[in-house]
C-alpha cells in the first residue's frame, strides 16, 4: 500500500536527503582545517596551517621520497661493511648535497664485516621420502659449516623448555626451532619480538646440549619459500655452531616429513664468514636553525640493510623519508628557528654501532638534541605518532585536527629505535611515526623487500606528516 507523507514529514525527509547528498561536499570543502574549525588552538594559527598546506601540496604532487628510495635501493643489499654499503654512503651524501641542504658531511664508524659467501644449500634425505630440497639462508653473524656441509638427524622443538626436556637426544643432531609468529597477537612487532628470541639465542642454547647446527623458522606470518635472515648472537659460554633460517613453507614441510620419518636427516651447507672490522660512516645533512643553530631536531633511518634484497622497507624507506623531510621544508621556503638534521645511520642491523658513534662523537659536545625521530618500521601508510615524553605527545595532539585527514589517528607515548636510543641518556626526547604494519613482515629481511613493495603515496605521506611535525618542533621548541 502506498503511503502518503504529510507536508511536514515530506519536508523533513527532503532535508535529510539534502544533508546526505551534501555531506561529501562539506567534507571536501572542510579539508583545510582553518575552514573546518574556527576555534583552533593557538598551535594551529592560520599562518602555520598555510605552511602545512604548502608542504602537503608539494609533497603529494611530486612524491620525491619514492625517487630517493629507488636511488638508494638501486645499489642492492647494503650489508654492513660491504662495498655496497660504502657506495650507499657516497650516494646519499651526494643526494643530500644535490638538494642544497646547508651542510652535508660524514662521520666515521667502525663496523663488523660479515660475508655470506656462496648461496646456502639444504636437503632432506630420507629412506621413506627420498631427497627433498629446503630453502634456507644463513643468519647474520653465523659461522659457516665445514666445506662438505653438516648432515645429521633432526630434533624439532617449539620452545627452550622443550629443548631442555629433549636434551638427551640433542647431541650430534640439528635442532629445528619451529616457532611461528603468533597470529593471535594483533601487533606484528610484538609477535616478531616473541619469536625472534629463537633466532637470536637459539644456536647457543642448542649448542649447550651438543647440537651440530640449528634451523630457525623464518620470522613472518606469510607462508612461502622465501627465507628471512636476521642477526643471531653467540654466547661465549657455549660452542659456536652454524645457524640458518628455513622458509615458512619449508618449515611446514619439514614438520610433516618428520611425522612420516622421524629418522630423516638434513644436510646443509653455508659459506659465511667473519672478516676484519672496517671503517664505514654515518651520513648527515641539515638545515641550520636561524635562531638556535645548536638546538637540533633529528630525523633518521639506517642506511645498511640485509643482502637478500635491496632493503626497501628496511630501511631505505626511513632514509628516503628523512631526506624528503628536509627537502620539503627547504623547497617551501621555510626557515626553521632550530636546526633540522637528517642522519643516515650505519650498522643498525649488526648492533647499532652507528647510533652509538653518533651520540659519542666530539661533534655532539656543542649540540643539544631536543627531539630525535627514527623511521625504521617500513614505508607503509601512517597511522600514528609516538614520543617518549608524555607532555610533548599531549602538546602535539592539537595537530590531529590537521593530521587526521592525512592518516594520523593518534599521538601518544612511545617511539624510539636502536640508532637514536643512545641520545636518550643526553636528555633527548625520542619519537617516531608509526605506519600500518600488518604486511611488514611479509618482506622484512627477505628477497621480497623490493621497491615495488612500497607504495609511493604512502611513503610520501610519512614524509609530509613528519615535515609538518618537525617544522612545528623546530619553531616552538620543547
Amino acid at each position: 500500500m502506498k503511503r502518503t507523507l504529510t507536508g511536514k514529514a515530506e519536508k523533513r525527509l527532503n532535508s535529510f536527503y539534502l544533508l546526505i547528498c551534501t555531506l561529501p561536499l562539506l567534507w571536501l570543502s572542510g579539508c583545510k582545517p582553518q575552514a573546518r574549525d574556527r576555534s583552533l588552538p593557538p598551535a594551529l594559527r592560520p599562518e602555520l596551517l598555510q605552511k602545512f598546506e604548502s608542504i602537503k601540496d608539494l609533497g603529494l604532487r611530486q612524491e620525491k621520497a619514492y625517487e630517493f628510495l629507488k636511488q638508494i635501493t638501486s645499489i642492492g643489499g647494503r650489508l654492513t661493511g660491504s662495498p655496497e654499503a660504502d657506495r650507499a654512503v657516497e650516494l646519499t651524501a651526494s643526494l643530500m648535497a644535490e638538494q642544497g641542504f646547508d651542510r652535508v658531511w660524514t662521520e666515521p664508524v667502525k663496523v663488523q664485516r660479515w660475508v655470506r659467501g656462496q648461496a646456502e644449500e639444504a636437503m632432506v634425505r630420507s629412506s621413506k621420502l627420498g631427497t627433498q630440497a629446503l630453502s634456507i639462508c644463513a643468519l647474520g653473524n653465523s659461522l659457516g659449516t665445514p666445506v662438505n656441509g653438516v648432515e645429521a638427524g633432526v630434533v624439532e622443538v617449539r620452545s627452550f623448555e622443550e629443548l631442555s626436556a629433549l636434551k638427551d637426544i640433542v647431541p650430534g643432531r640439528i635442532v629445528f626451532y619451529n616457532v611461528p609468529m603468533d597470529r593471535t597477537v594483533v601487533e606484528p612487532f610484538a609477535a616478531y619480538g616473541r619469536a625472534a628470541q629463537f633466532r637470536v639465542r637459539g644456536a647457543s642454547e642448542a649448542a649447550r646440549y651438543g647440537a651440530r647446527a640449528v634451523l630457525i623458522r623464518s620470522m613472518t606470518f606469510r607462508v612461502d619459500q622465501n627465507p628471512h635472515t636476521g642477526l643471531m648472537e653467540y654466547d661465549d659460554r657455549a660452542p659456536r655452531i652454524p645457524a640458518a633460517a628455513v622458509s615458512t613453507a619449508g618449515a611446514e614441510l619439514l614438520h610433516h616429513w618428520l611425522q612420516t620419518d622421524p629418522e630423516l636427516k638434513v644436510w646443509l651447507r653455508t659459506n659465511c664468514r667473519q672478516e676484519e672490522p672496517v671503517t664505514s660512516a654515518n651520513v648527515i645533512g641539515q638545515l641550520t636553525g636561524s635562531e638556535f643553530p645548536d638546538e637540533i631536531i633529528l630525523i633518521g633511518g639506517h642506511l645498511d640493510s640485509w643482502d637478500l634484497g635491496p632493503g626497501a622497507h628496511d630501511d631505505a624507506a626511513g632514509c628516503a623519508v628523512a631526506i624528503e623531510v628536509l627537502r620539503l621544508i627547504k623547497e617551501t621556503g621555510l626557515k626553521p628557528k632550530r636546526t633540522i638534521r637528517a642522519v643516515m645511520f650505519m650498522d643498525e642491523e649488526f648492533g647499532g654501532t652507528g647510533g652509538r658513534a653518533y651520540a659519542a662523537s666530539d661533534h655532539r659536545k656543542q649540540e643539544k638534541h631536543l627531539v630525535a625521530i627514527e623511521q625504521d618500521r617500513g614505508g607503509a601508510a601512517p597511522v600514528g605518532l609516538a614520543f617518549s615524553l608524555e607532555s610533548l605527545a599531549d602538546r602535539l595532539k592539537p595537530l590531529l585536527a590537521y593530521l587526521g585527514p592525512l592518516g594520523i589517528n593518534w599521538i601518544r607515548t612511545g617511539g624510539g629505535g636502536v640508532d637514536i636510543a643512545p641520545l636518550r641518556e643526553k636528555g633527548t626526547i625520542l619519537g617516531g611515526l608509526i605506519p600500518e604494519s600488518q604486511r611488514y613482515f611479509d618482506y622484512h629481511h627477505s628477497a621480497l623487500d623490493v621497491p615495488e613493495a612500497v607504495h609511493p603515496r604512502e611513503l610520501e605521506l610519512q614524509a609530509v606528516i613528519l615535515a609538518m611535525v618537525i617544522y612545528f618542533l623546530a619553531e616552538q621548541g620543547v
